[in-house]
């Protein structure tokens, strides 16, 4: 099974490009037709990760991924679903 990965780790006080890199991997999952994208927002805070969770579920961008899942295991971990 095919995924992406996005870890914005390096990305975490540069919020311009926070949105821009979601849309972008988002977007790449739908084109490519990838069933998985696993963004890693990291521990930190919890900060960076309710901002991704935020993006995540703006309705157009929920429209076009399957389902959602936060790791239960890592913390700083979330897996974006498609069903294509």
């Amino acid at each position: 099974m095919a995924k992406l990965v996005l870890d914005l780790h390096e990305f975490y006080n540069r919020s311009d490009q926070i949105d821009a890199r979601l849309n972008r991997i988002i977007q790449d999952a739908v084109d490519k037709r990838i069933a998985l994208v696993e963004i890693i927002p990291g521990k930190g805070s919890g900060q960076l990760k309710k901002r991704v969770l935020r993006f995540l579920n703006q309705g157009h961008i929920r429209a076009l991924y399957h389902r959602l899942e936060k790791d239960d295991q890592n913390f700083g971990r979330i897996f974006v679903h498609f069903r294509h």
